[in-house]
């Protein structure tokens, strides 16, 4: 060594360290330069970068960036302390030398040819570079809109590959519903009383139409009808019954869906049934639920106009205000009723609500009605040519008979004044308005079996009922 200063030094460990004493061998911390070569002593190294320290007080002992004994990336990093070739009582020494120079190659020109197919590739490059970034980009902006994120976690149990109850039977109530529902209306009429809104159906081509007398008391001008289609029409009153509570109206519109008729005599209790119409003005509405009983004697008296009788078909599908005059439909799509009162639990009519008791007036009847307005302009009733007397009440039941119209259908079947009838074709009878409600279910010119108490004896005989004169 020139200046006779030792280059290591021991440290406490045994290894060796630069002298401190030495200032010329790996680097000179007065020299101009302010980097270190990368991974030097006295150079504070950060994420890959380098920054210089001018001013090194102590080497120390050499950590290699990897963290491990071995070498690392660098050849200023090393290890003596676990180099097992190294003799550590001999004097170290460090030996630089220059790097040959590499050859100089000789200048190459390229052919034109050459040049044009290393264009070629590069523009080939490019654009294939471009169509797959392009097309990356797209399939990526699909698979983020269609299939949303590609962690979302998946719900149900796979997707339907087979419509299932969308293959809705013919039979099926949601098709039932949407072949009657073209022939339900709903009825807005002005009225001496106020506005009014309820349902009725189409019952001819050519405009005629069913609905509740009740929905059209007092009607002034005409009433505003409103197709499932949300068309409207103006209609006028062609006829009433209000003791049958039924109407008749004539739409100014021709080419429309009647509805088809069933039978209200031929229904059971437990037959499923669909309501249809505009409760609280909910066009298009349909309730289901089930016949709960049949020839449900009802007399409605709320003291605006005459007494209504009903021998009604109960059913627990839904039914509100609104729905008054619409159909009853049975589950092949036939109307069996009009749908006409319901039972509350109190409160005024207004704040009356479906709790599962709703009436319809039988099909049957209805229609006789409705005929016989379009026909003749009045109505005539079934009557048995007797009167019951409202007063009489009996814990056992029956009707007890005032008087006897003299050549009427009672009379000529041998009824007396006083007998006291128990029940008119099976169905029992418990107040006075039992037996008119009953006998007017009935088509003129039908024979019921009459079921009777003269004094303590019972009896049963036929009658033959006919028409009232109207």
């Amino acid at each position: 060594m020139a200046d006779g200063q030792s280059r290591w030094s021991a440290d406490s460990a045994g290894g060796l360290v630069p002298s401190p004493d030495y200032s010329g061998a790996l680097y000179d911390a007065g020299a101009g330069s302010s980097t270190y070569p990368p991974g030097a002593p006295g150079s504070a190294v950060s994420g890959g970068g380098v920054t210089a320290n001018h001013a090194p007080t102590s080497y120390g002992a050499v950590t290699p960036p990897n963290g491990s004994g071995g070498s690392g990336n660098s050849p200023w990093w090393t290890d003596a302390r676990s180099d097992p070739w190294r003799d550590p009582g001999a004097p170290a020494a460090l030996i630089l030398s220059a790097p040959e120079p590499d050859p100089v190659p000789a200048a190459e020109v390229d052919s034109p040819r050459r040049r044009a197919s290393l264009g070629q590739v590069l523009l080939i490059s490019l654009l294939a570079a471009l169509l797959a970034g392009g097309l990356g980009g797209a399939l990526g902006y699909l698979a983020a809109v269609k299939g949303g994120l590609q962690d979302a976690v998946p719900l149900g149990n796979g997707s339907a590959t087979t419509p299932g109850l969308a293959q809705r039977a013919p039979g099926s109530l949601a098709a039932v519903a949407k072949s009657v529902l073209p022939s339900v209306v709903t009825v807005r009429v002005d009225s001496s009383l106020g506005s009014a809104i309820g349902s009725g159906f189409i019952v001819s081509s050519d405009g005629y139409m069913i609905t509740n007398d009740h929905v059209i008391d007092g009607i002034t001008g005409n009433a505003t009808i409103t197709f499932n289609d949300a068309s409207t029409a103006p209609a006028k009153l062609v006829g009433t019954d209000a003791e049958s509570d039924i109407a008749v109206l004539k739409i100014a519109k021709s080419g429309l869906p009647a509805v088809t008729f069933g039978n209200s005599d031929s229904i059971a209790v437990g037959d499923p049934v669909l309501a249809i119409g505009a409760p609280l003005d909910l066009q298009n509405s349909v309730t289901a639920g089930i016949i709960s009983s049949l020839r449900r004697p009802l007399e409605i008296a709320d003291g605006s106009g005459p007494t209504r009788y009903y021998a009604a078909i109960q059913t627990d599908a839904a039914i509100n205000h609104g729905n008054s005059g619409g159909p009853l439909v049975d589950a092949a799509g036939h109307v069996i009723g009009v749908d006409a009162v319901i039972k509350s639990l109190g409160g005024s009519q207004d704040e009356a609500g479906n709790i599962g008791l709703a009436f319809a007036i039988p099909i049957n009847q209805a229609k006789r009605t409705a005929e016989s307005i379009i026909s003749t302009g009045k109505v005539q009733r079934t009557v048995i040519g007797a009167t019951p007397q409202a007063s009489y009440h009996n814990p056992n039941g029956g009707v007890l008979l005032s008087t006897i119209a003299a050549g009427g259908p009672a009379d000529q079947a041998g009824l007396q004044p006083d007998d006291v009838i128990l029940s008119v074709g099976g169905t029992p009878l418990d107040e006075a308005g039992d037996l008119v409600a009953i006998v007017r279910e009935y088509a003129p010119g039908s024979v019921v079996s009459v079921s009777y108490l003269r004094g303590t004896a019972r009896h049963t005989l036929q009658v033959k009922l006919v028409a009232s004169d109207g």
